[in-house]
């Protein structure tokens, strides 16, 4: 096969044998009937992709087949606008609801290779020839990626890899011929049992002092024996896709990953043990990339809940109220500020390096650090708007039973608004903010680029780097005169 893939071709490569646990069962997950909704939901991204060619797809060079354009390597202007439209498009599939599709690591492959010269800095092209075969593999069967970069830290007074946090953190314990062996744990793998492939890079530079066992880079298949993935609860629930449009298909899945020595083939391995290339690859280009498609992504779920919360207003007649417009306001400052990021980091796009042409990155630094109080804030706006209305929520089928007569007369939304359209208002703003899928989307918000604490202090660090700050003492100096 090759070229973008429609649903039921990534249905059926599900069937591979990979070790997924839920709960305390060992799962098929192309089978257990608990899945089926994220089964279905990630098969209609696929679809979605055909559905919406002209945007999302474009003709590779090589092969000369349709590909996602999330795999393109940006040299020009006109390269990140082409992704942009792409991007922008996939996220209108769940709304921003889903955040690990496939675009979202494609991105970041899709930098790695644009960057040779830090992969080969050491002299070796091996690296570098192997990523940009393994970025073939990905494209021509359109395999859908997550990553896990986080360590599992136990001890947050040492650092990600000294003592117990050491012990089980992800490193290489041996080689062979055929490739290293790693053993240990990472998190957290969104997407994780749904994924064909588990993308294993850099998150956080590691020490100068570190273990250079620690610096891994590499990807494998989700069925690679002792390769395990245990899955937290599962959010998805069964029922009328009106009723629960968000958990009955957008439960994208989180998972801790154990490696029990599990074997990464050579032409699979992209750092093995070369600090230096490690803590090199997230500062030459990262934010400036990946950035493009989470802010578009955060954009479009931004803009979706700023008309959510306008139209639950308008059910109760409340359009009036200056606290109502107060926080519909700010839902839409939100939306526009993220808007507003990704043009100025567009707009002054540059050469990183070896050609590589990306946003400017500090736009998106502002962004991943605001970003995450934004979308907790709306999600309380939500809740406040909504109030009663969003538990006073009869099922869609509920209306074509004899009690339909009853919840026509009693639960009417406000400017002669359908009972039913009203209940599928609310049901799906409380589904967005307030479900098991909901509350989980708002921690995943607040974390999956990093603590927002941390990247504050990183922008501060990097402002002093960028320039010197002498407004101060020349303003007070001129005072003086």
């Amino acid at each position: 096969m090759t070229g973008a893939r429609n649903g039921r071709q990534y249905l059926s490569d599900l069937r591979d044998g990979r070790e997924v646990w839920l709960g305390s069962e060992r799962i098929d997950v192309a089978e257990h009937p608990a899945l089926a909704g994220s089964r279905s939901g990630m098969a209609g991204y696929f679809d979605w992709q055909h559905a919406h060619a002209d945007e999302c797809l474009m003709r590779d060079d090589a092969s000369g087949a349709l590909i996602n354009a999330s795999h393109l390597v940006p040299r020009t202007p006109e390269d990140l606008r082409r992704r942009a439209r792409a991007f922008e498009r996939l996220a209108r599939y769940s709304m921003g609801a889903l955040g690990r599709t496939p675009d979202y690591v494609n991105v970041t492959l899709a930098g790695f290779v644009g960057r040779p010269d830090i992969f080969g800095m050491n002299g070796d092209t091996r690296a570098v020839d192997a990523l940009s075969r393994f970025q073939r593999e990905v494209i021509e069967r359109d395999l859908s990626l997550t990553h896990t970069i986080v360590h599992p830290v136990v001890d947050k007074a040492l650092t990600d890899v000294e003592g117990i946090n050491g012990e089980i953190s992800l490193r290489v314990v041996g080689r062979n011929d055929h490739g290293i062996v790693v053993r240990g744990a990472r998190v957290l793998a969104t997407l994780g049992p749904f994924a064909d492939e588990l993308f294993v890079y850099p998150g956080q530079p590691l020490p100068k002092n570190a273990d250079p066992a620690y610096a891994l880079a590499f990807s494998i298949p989700m069925e690679t024996k002792g390769l395990i993935c245990l899955c937290r609860d599962h959010y998805g629930t069964d029922g009328a896709t009106v009723d629960r449009p968000f958990s009955s298909r957008f439960d994208e899945q989180d998972a801790f990953v154990i490696f029990d020595d599990v074997e990464v083939p050579w032409e699979r391995v992209f750092i093995d043990g070369d600090l230096k290339i490690y803590n090199a690859i997230m500062r030459s280009g990262w934010t400036g990339n990946v950035m493009q498609q989470t802010t578009i992504r955060a954009a479009v779920k931004l803009e979706f809940a700023y008309e959510l919360a306008t139209r639950m207003v308008a059910a109760q007649n409340a359009g009036a109220r200056p606290d109502n417009q107060q926080m519909l306001g700010e839902i839409w400052c939100y939306a526009s500020m993220a808007r507003a990021a990704l043009r100025a980091a567009e707009a002054d796009a540059h050469d990183y390096g070896a050609g590589l042409f990306l946003c400017d990155d500090r736009p998106f630094r502002a962004i991943r650090s605001m970003m995450p109080r934004w979308m907790a804030r709306v999600n309380e706006i939500v809740k406040l708007l909504g109030a009663h209305n969003l538990l006073a929520t009869p099922e869609a089928a509920a209306f074509d039973t004899s009690l339909g007569d009853a919840l026509r007369r009693y639960l009417p939304g406000a400017g002669d608004m359908p009972a039913e359209e009203r209940a599928a208002l609310f049901r799906t703003a409380w589904d967005f903010v307030g479900s098991a899928l909901g509350g989980r989307n708002e921690l995943y918000e607040r974390f999956y680029l990093a603590s927002a604490a941390r990247t504050l202090a990183l922008n501060h660090m990097l402002a002093q780097r960028e320039r010197e700050w002498n407004d101060v003492p020349e303003f007070i100096e001129r005072s003086r005169s």
